[in-house]
């Protein structure tokens, strides 16, 4: 595993995408350890110079720093910011650079909504931060949560913590911090974690715990990502290889595969009620703060 330190010019940038419930990402880190075979971002390493997404990391070491810069503009109006939404922020080498708390200082600092997406049960090291910043507004932790099989998991996510281990953060975040918790159950991969068993596993665990949401997805092969992701089936389950190629002949699924998806996902979320919904909750909490924060600027006034 190779390491470099690289310093960026933004902490945050700007999405283009208008689907999702907030417009800024930030990446504490460009490239992944835990070695997802699936992963979309693969392509982005290229931006760098280099084709080794999964073992050479670079890390922004000024990333604190810039992200303060950003915030404290005028122009800055407290929305919320998605952090890893491309690279894991709690991979591997946050234990030994912890980069994560202060960035979390900053967010707490400005009262910023955040919400962080990972693979990890590193986040807990940082939980009294994030229970501070999720006193002051609005913080969702989720979990991305492919599979409950484990022979299954090691193979397609190699470095990342075990999916048990991530219920049992999203349990213990739940219980000591007023963050919303969710589960990413993305991507939903054919032949591997589309089993009836496998989801309404994760469901269950989930409906358990008392999560806030879920959120299934299906794999979209783009780019990059759908040569890396064939080559591991065909090393690793070449009994499916064929079966894959007649699925993705384009990027995104087939439709009849989708909507047998679809059907079977219905079945199983009358049986375990979890929302589906986390953009709701998430723009009710904003408001709220926004409202106090208004009262307090006029108190102040």
């Amino acid at each position: 595993m190779k390491y470099q330190t690289i310093t960026c010019k933004k902490a945050l940038h700007k999405l283009k995408s208008g689907r999702l419930p907030f417009l800024w990402d930030l990446n504490i880190y460009r490239g992944c350890e835990h070695q997802c075979q699936y992963c979309y971002a693969i392509y982005s390493q290229k931006y760098l110079g280099s084709e080794d997404f999964y073992d050479t990391i670079y890390l922004k070491k000024n990333i604190a720093s810039a992200l303060e810069k950003q915030l404290s503009s005028r122009a800055w109006k407290r929305e919320t910011i998605n952090i890893g939404g491309v690279t894991d922020s709690y991979q591997p080498i946050e234990q030994k650079m912890q980069l994560m708390p202060e960035v979390l200082k900053v967010m707490i600092n400005y009262s910023n909504p955040i919400i962080i997406s990972t693979k990890s049960d590193l986040l807990l090291r940082d939980i009294e931060l994030i229970n501070q910043l999720s006193k002051v507004t609005h913080v969702t932790i989720a979990a991305s949560i492919t599979t409950l099989d484990e022979f299954v998991r090691k193979k397609v996510e190699k470095r990342a913590v075990s999916s048990e281990r991530r219920f049992l953060m999203l349990q213990e975040i739940k219980e000591n911090t007023n963050a919303s918790i969710g589960v990413h159950m993305m991507p939903i991969i054919p032949y591997l974690t589309d089993s009836y068993e496998n989801i309404e596993a994760i469901y269950a665990r989930a409906y358990e715990i008392g999560v806030d949401y879920i959120l299934p997805g299906t794999m979209y092969l783009r780019g990059d990502t759908k040569p890396t992701f064939l080559n591991f089936v065909k090393k690793e389950y070449k009994d499916n290889y064929t079966l894959m190629l007649e699925l993705y002949q384009q990027a995104r699924l087939n439709k009849e595969y989708r909507d047998n998806l679809y059907k079977m996902l219905s079945i199983i979320q009358k049986k375990y009620p979890v929302s589906s919904d986390y953009k709701t909750k998430m723009n009710e909490n904003e408001k709220k703060y926004k409202e106090k924060y208004k009262q307090l600027s006029l108190f102040d006034g």
